[in-house]
């Protein structure tokens, strides 16, 4: 019973000091103090366009960038085959390539001169074998 009584009272007492400040006709200084702070609400909207826009850099350069420079240089990869390459698909087949065409290659697989005919786009490394010239060429450099 006590504990309510104190703090109706202390109600009423905080109640009453909020009423003073009121009855002294300062009602401007009561407003500003009970009113929220202007924080440029207004101007915030340039800071979501600054994230969104760091968020985007940051996606393109961790994950945009890189993948497309992987795929360029696959693609150089696969236009740069010549016969007498050696190759291994993405399927794990390896052999000697024997004819290119647009964008076909077919490839000998075996001692039992197997060919097999793959796309371009199945090569997922390239060997290149090594002529006389170009062997004859690094000894000279």
């Amino acid at each position: 019973m006590k504990q309510k009584l104190f703090l109706s009272l202390t109600g009423a007492m905080t109640l009453a000091g909020s009423l003073s400040v009121f009855a002294d006709g300062d009602t401007a200084k009561a407003a500003d103090a009970t009113a929220a702070p202007a924080s440029g609400v207004g101007s915030s909207w340039w800071i979501w366009i600054l994230i969104y826009g760091l968020m985007f850099a940051a996606f393109y350069f961790l994950l945009i960038r890189p993948n497309k420079k992987k795929q360029k240089k696959e693609e150089e990869l696969r236009n740069s085959i010549a016969l007498n390459d050696e190759i291994t698909t993405i399927g794990g087949i390896c052999g000697r390539v024997v004819s290119v065409k647009d964008d076909d290659i077919t490839i000998e697989t075996s001692i039992d001169r197997t060919l097999v005919q793959f796309k371009k786009w199945a090569v997922r490394d390239v060997k290149k074998m090594e002529t006389e010239d170009v062997k004859a060429e690094e000894k000279k450099d």
